[in-house]
């Protein structure tokens, strides 16, 4: 993302509008001058990349929008630097300073202790280590002799993609509250969702069903006692996984200092799934786990007529939503949830045991691990009247079927 000086954002009345970037042929000239010169740069000095971007940039308007672009070039998602120096530079430092104790300092006696330094490490590594390479490696770990190792262009219609979406994603940064209503979706585009909203630990509170849809409640950073920029960056990441959702809207509440008037105005941003912006989120993965990999390949070889689906219901509780794992389908019309539950941390038990006693479902079987700690987690079982099967290293077809005609 963009840090608050690139961003480029102006107001009218209460709305925010960020600046985003056309499609167009004068800024696809920009971002592949860019691309080209980070290409040019492989295995130079991150000071010498800086350099050539100072003179790309040169006195034009429009230097802000040329340093968003070249900040998220310069991204480990495009961007691998590395130190390059024959030894650790401060081991580096520490012969070359140790030699240099042992003679009077000057330009003759330092090229002269280069060298033996140079000769050592060339015996040592068993190749040749020239003095240009040590005198190089002296200072490698300074961030502005760190080398540009390795870049992975992305195209220029991506990159310019990728710039409006970080601007988008700056509005956020001092967010109070988002409103996301996303309706009539794919029961996996919302589990993809709520993944996230978990991952980045963002407070909300949801409510609503698959059929109609749900309203995602969340609050922002400067909802807090205080503002909280790193809370911010987290709901800014949101962003870029609501993209994948087919159907949402989203309304949110910022505040802004007024540093002339002193005081803190309101204002609203809206956005919807018609904003055209574009993803670099990858889609969901397939599982969640190796566990429910290997279920599903061993489920796939047992002989039975239960058909096995997977994240299809979606279980309203309060406050929240419950995701099974999987559906059982049968021929003759019966139908069962199936949840493994084989994640150690104790609140993570704690909450899918409270959204279990919660759902009140009569047609949900629990497999959980016989390696989960759950008394030291506060779990009483014998609040749990869901039917649990006990499994250690990995989960059998066998057993949940025979939980099933049990």
């Amino acid at each position: 993302m963009l840090p608050t000086d690139l961003l480029l954002h102006r107001y009218s009345g209460e709305a925010v509008i960020p600046k985003r970037l056309a499609i167009a042929t004068e800024n696809q000239a920009i971002a592949a001058a860019l691309i080209q010169t980070f290409r040019a740069a492989i295995g130079s000095t991150r000071a010498d990349l800086n350099q050539a971007l100072a003179e790309l940039e040169g006195t034009g308007t429009d230097y802000r929008i040329k340093r968003g672009l070249a900040h998220l070039l310069l991204s480990e998602a495009f961007s691998h630097f590395e130190v390059v120096s024959p030894l650790e530079p401060a081991s580096l430092r520490q012969r070359i300073f140790t030699l240099a104790t042992q003679s009077v300092p000057s330009v003759q006696t330092t090229q002269i202790t280069i060298q033996q330094v140079a000769v050592a490490l060339s015996q040592e590594m068993g190749y040749e280590v020239r003095p240009e390479q040590v005198r190089a490696g002296l200072y490698a770990d300074l961030p502005e002799n760190q080398r540009l190792i390795s870049f992975e262009p992305p195209t220029v219609e991506m990159l310019l993609h990728r710039y409006n979406l970080s601007q988008v994603q700056g509005v956020f940064y001092r967010a109070s509250q988002v409103v996301i209503n996303a309706h009539r979706n794919d029961p996996g585009q919302y589990k993809l969702l709520f993944r996230y909203i978990k991952l980045f630990r963002l407070m909300s509170y949801i409510e609503g069903d698959a059929d109609y849809g749900f309203t995602l409640t969340i609050d922002g950073p400067t909802s807090l006692f205080r503002p909280n920029t790193h809370y911010g960056l987290q709901l800014a990441m949101l962003l870029p996984a609501l993209l994948h959702v087919t159907r949402w809207s989203l309304t949110a509440t910022l505040h802004r200092k007024d540093n002339d008037a002193g005081t803190v105005r309101s204002h609203r941003f809206t956005l919807d799934s018609d904003c055209g912006l574009v993803t670099h989120y990858p889609p969901g993965k397939t599982y969640d786990s190796l566990l429910e990999q290997g279920f599903v390949e061993r489920w796939q070889k047992a002989k039975t007529d239960w058909r096995l689906e997977r994240e299809v219901d979606l279980i309203p509780i309060p406050g929240s939503v419950m995701i099974p794992d999987f559906r059982l389908v049968h021929p003759d019309g019966r139908s069962l949830l199936l949840e493994i539950v084989g994640y150690w941390r104790p609140d993570y038990l704690r909450k899918k045991f409270a959204q279990v006693r919660q759902s009140g479902r009569d047609d949900l079987i629990l497999a959980v691990s016989e390696r989960l700690k759950l008394e030291k987690a506060g779990i009483d079982l014998r609040q749990i009247s869901t039917p649990i099967v006990w499994f250690k290293d990995r989960l059998t077809p066998k057993a949940i079927l025979a939980a099933i005609e049990g």
